[in-house]
């Protein structure tokens, strides 16, 4: 099976430190859009929100023969957002104050999750209400760095899920698990009452900036993940090298 394009775009918000980068993204927001960068009270959060926007139309501009600024969105009844009219891109957004990304693919549902290592400890003290029984047994049998890792990955890659559903938290936590074994191996098993099944989804995990990035896509075709970073948004990308990617599940299984 020919491997299909998957594009995972990064952007850095502390890009938009410079005056000049941050004038050129808001060139291409709405003007709603703009309204809605405005509303943040602290200018970080400013520039996190007013990278990731930029970063969506910059990237989806390079599938399709049209302006960054030209691009329009509607959002489903969970506010997941789509390209209005359809064009058959799909693309998901993600972002932390320290980096932005954007997931897209030719005509298959994706999501993506991006979480900085320091949320480890965090997430972890909230497991009981935010992982399924099974993902909390595999988790007390870890210890400490283990355990923080285990719970970052968890989190990204049910993040990724939902979003990949466009039903947020619509759909139960507990639902669904991320199951770890040997070799690697990372197995999702979906209770039936969700309407789904783990065998439509491949998912990979990637470290980058201090962050861990869960990516989720539709298992249509063999796809071949390649990271491209924006230096700043609307900057050229640049493809990076982060070496191979392990998807799950793994061939064969």
């Amino acid at each position: 099976m020919d491997k299909q394009p998957l594009h995972l775009w990064c952007a850095y918000p502390d890009d938009l430190l410079n005056e000049g980068a941050a004038e050129a993204c808001l060139a291409l927001l709405s003007e709603d859009e703009r309204a809605r960068v405005s509303r943040f009270r602290f200018e970080r959060h400013r520039r996190e929100s007013l990278a990731t926007r930029a970063l969506m139309r910059t990237a989806l501009s390079c599938y399709r023969p049209l302006p960054a600024r030209a691009w329009q969105f509607k959002l489903n009844e969970h506010g997941k957002p789509a390209v209005e009219p359809e064009c058959g891109l799909r693309f998901n957004l993600s972002n932390s104050l320290g980096l932005v990304v954007c997931l897209v693919a030719e005509g298959a549902e994706v999501g993506v999750d991006v979480e900085p290592f320091e949320r480890a400890e965090q997430i972890l003290k909230l497991a009981p209400k935010v992982f399924s029984a099974a993902e909390q047994a595999q988790l007390e049998n870890l210890e400490d760095a283990a355990k923080l890792d285990r719970a970052l990955s968890l989190w990204t890659l049910k993040e990724a899920y939902i979003k990949a559903r466009g039903m947020g938290l619509a759909l139960p936590l507990e639902g669904f698990s991320f199951l770890f074994g040997g070799e690697k191996r990372i197995r999702l098993e979906i209770d039936s009452s969700l309407g789904d099944e783990g065998a439509r989804w491949r998912f990979c995990q990637l470290d980058r900036a201090g962050h861990r990035i869960a990516a989720m896509v539709e298992r249509k075709a063999a796809w071949d993940l390649e990271v491209l970073e924006a230096r700043p948004v609307t900057s050229p990308p640049v493809r990076v090298n982060l070496g191979a990617v392990t998807w799950h599940p793994r061939d064969g299984g």
